[in-house]
């Protein structure tokens, strides 16, 4: 519905003069950084409490009144971004109201960004080990309700994997209090699971209690040049058998990516002379100083005498990892600073199916393409990979962006036919949405639809979103 003065001004009410984002400001919150989506609100709102969120939430309901949650604006499908809805940011809701390193929990509210998470662990001793590159920008209540995936989650699992409990305002106006900090409650539904990458589209995520974990004591970062990617799984596998499953990251980049990295960033350069079709980004981390380092040189060796890869390096130092995560975590920027189209996917397959989709899709892109860069990256530890391909240099992109559509249908075509996702960890938001019905089956798609009619039976939550 169209929002008059008279609604405005009484949803305007419900929160103190901070809470009212002006005018000057609001092209933050309505823009996205792919600038795909560009966003619409009569009325953007911060909250500076739970309590005021139901106040709103609770009008929008008795009015038919659509809403968009936003975090802090880092998603890559355009979920956060309003289309005539009026905006409700999180930002304000800041407090760190609990941090418990003997029950190896903590107490956030939405607001509070992932590295702020990450450091109040920190203070106690404590590892929260979720880590993606926005992780400045982005907020807990954001990933999730996205269930962020990252570098880690071979060793700690995805967003949903370290939830314990959620405060959340329900479609209705309601405070759902289920901020518990048990890691067994067996009493029915785990209703968390519904709110955790449901994308705003059945209720506001106020606050979180979020599992934490000891400190690594000993960490070893190594950079290693692969001659294909059926090797990168092979080595991966030896890495986490050889070390008793210490693998905290492997993260997997072709050639074309390094190399578009090092053009657009002069500072980032590979570690090794060798250059290789792939190469692995590897972490491995232990509780105790135990000589891991001499336990990844020895197993390097042995990859080495398998043909598993072609050169290795090992950081030195904290300064060096950080270096070589650059690389890594540059990936997006450097592919947005390219002035070409690009077609992203960000897909899952059974790990041991990594090295067919890769050859299968890039078999699909030369046939759409011809010249296509593939850029190709991503988790190979949980099996998600970010297939983008740029327009090819010197082409007309015009002709590139007209084939898009059928380009990815195509690549997720390939992904369907291996068992995968079309979505691995950014979620569906505006891009996949038509693309869902297709892929989910019909008794999916029921499913879905009923638990969104029974929570939010208006439509108002983050209404053209998901389904």
């Amino acid at each position: 519905m169209k929002l008059d003065s008279h609604h405005i001004d009484a949803l305007s009410s419900l929160t103190d003069s901070k809470g009212i984002i002006r005018e000057e400001d609001k092209v933050s919150y309505l823009t996205e950084w792919r600038k795909r989506w560009p966003g619409e609100s009569p009325l953007l709102l911060a909250p500076g409490t739970t309590e005021e969120v139901a106040h709103i939430v609770r009008y929008c309901h008795q009015h038919g009144i659509g809403i968009t949650p936003q975090g802090g604006n880092t998603g890559l499908v355009g979920g956060q971004m309003p289309h005539g809805e009026i905006l409700i940011s999180l930002k304000r809701l800041r407090q760190v109201r609990d941090v418990s390193p003997l029950n190896n929990a903590m107490t956030l509210e939405a607001g509070v960004t992932l590295s702020e998470a990450q450091s109040a662990a920190k203070e106690v001793e404590r590892l929260f080990p979720l880590s993606i590159g926005a992780e400045g920008t982005c907020q807990i209540g954001g990933v999730i309700s996205t269930n962020a995936g990252g570098v880690n989650v071979i060793r700690y699992g995805n967003t949903r994997d370290l939830v314990l409990g959620l405060e959340a305002v329900m479609p209705n106006g309601e405070i759902w209090h289920g901020l518990k900090a048990l890691r067994k409650d067996n009493t029915g539904y785990d209703l968390k699971h519904l709110l955790i990458g449901a994308e705003g589209t059945l209720g506001i995520v106020t606050a979180a209690t979020l599992k934490l974990f000891p400190q690594p004591r000993e960490m070893v970062t190594a950079f290693a040049a692969l001659p294909t990617a059926h090797a990168a799984v092979d080595l991966m596998a030896l890495m986490q058998d050889r070390t008793g499953g210490l693998a905290t990251s492997f993260e997997l980049m072709s050639q074309q990516l390094v190399n578009l990295v090092s053009t657009q960033f002069e500072n980032l350069k590979s570690p090794l002379e060798t250059q290789a079709p792939w190469y692995a980004l590897m972490e491995f981390s232990a509780g105790t100083a135990s000589g891991l380092r001499g336990v990844i040189e020895d197993v390097l060796s042995g990859a080495f005498e398998k043909d598993l890869l072609l050169d290795a390096t090992i950081a030195e130092n904290e300064t060096q990892s950080g270096q070589l995560w650059q690389l890594r975590h540059n990936a997006a920027p450097a592919m947005a600073s390219d002035p070409a189209s690009a077609v992203k996917c960000d897909i899952s397959v059974p790990i041991h199916r990594i090295p067919v989709f890769l050859e299968m899709a890039d078999e699909i892109v030369k046939a759409h393409t011809g010249h296509g860069r593939i850029i190709a990256f991503g988790h190979m530890g949980d099996g998600n990979i970010h297939y983008d391909v740029l327009g090819p240099e010197g082409a007309d992109q015009s002709v590139f962006e007209a084939g898009r559509p059928a380009l990815q249908r195509a690549i997720h075509d390939v992904v369907a036919n291996l068992d995968g996702s079309i979505s691995a960890e950014h979620g569906i938001g505006v891009l996949k949405r038509e693309e869902l019905k297709i892929r989910k089956s019909p008794t999916e798609m029921t499913m879905m639809q009923a638990i969104k009619q029974a929570l939010d039976p208006k439509g108002i939550m983050n209404p053209g979103k998901l389904l």
